[in-house]
């Protein structure tokens, strides 16, 4: 009977493939995982250190650069960063040579709600808690704040922080009972009436031209208020 060697060959080929393939993806599973790689998107501000992200990849009592990568869980580990309260969205990955990766997204907020418990408004219009780490360089929102009832608060705190005019320059909204807004400047005394949301674009530009006229003609000190509620003109109080 006449050998096939090449057959036998193969077979052995074959079988030290496998028991590589498996031995290495056993050793590959039980690997430790090393320290997280944590990278934040979108902020240069940080409102959640590293430090908190690796305590919040805890599992089992155990921090992650101690746990087998077979023992890991990312969609869990996900799960948990996005619901803490400073993070809009996470990203929890393992690279092929067993470093742990999770990519957070801040929230962002855009006006901070200045009452006896303070909190922010994100991008989302949610309320969001403020941050131990640093604080937001934002409007304050001041007066007769309802925390059920803000989206009238949002869309003037986003159409501001849109608008570099705005953003520069407002630096506090202020909600009246009737639920009409007050804007306060950084470098003028002077209180800008701006009514309800209606026709804000409308309202904004009004405040834009009567603001660089006054500056050309040097006449920004002289006023108390600046009135926008009437869209065809701005009705202006001298102090």
């Amino acid at each position: 009977m006449k050998i096939n060697w090449n057959l036998i060959k193969g077979i052995a080929i074959a079988a030290v493939l496998i028991f590589l393939y498996a031995f290495s993806a056993n050793r590959n599973s039980a690997r430790i995982i090393e320290n997280p790689e944590i990278k934040f998107l979108d902020r240069e501000q940080a409102f959640i250190t590293r430090a908190m992200v690796n305590k919040l990849l805890i599992q089992n009592n155990d921090t992650v650069t101690s746990v087998r990568k077979e023992q890991l869980d990312l969609d869990i580990l996900e799960k948990r960063l996005r619901a803490n309260e400073m993070i809009q969205d996470a990203e929890v990955y393992l690279s092929v040579n067993g470093t742990l990766g999770a990519k957070i997204k801040q929230r962002t907020p855009i006006a901070r709600i200045a009452t006896k418990n303070s909190y922010y408004i994100d991008s989302e219009g949610k309320a969001m808690p403020l941050s131990t780490v640093s604080a937001a360089r934002v409007p304050f929102v001041e007066g007769k704040v309802d925390k059920k009832e803000l989206n009238d608060v949002y869309a003037l705190a986003t159409y501001i922080a849109q608008d570099d005019f705005l953003k520069k320059n407002v630096i506090a909204i202020v909600q009246n009972e009737n639920k009409t807004f007050n804007l306060k400047l950084r470098t003028n005394d002077f209180v800008v009436l701006f009514g309800n949301i209606k026709n804000m674009e409308k309202k904004v530009n009004n405040l834009k031209a009567f603001y660089k006229k006054a500056m050309k003609d040097q006449t920004l000190d002289n006023y108390a208020k600046v009135d926008l509620k009437f869209t065809n003109q701005v009705v202006c109080t001298k102090k």
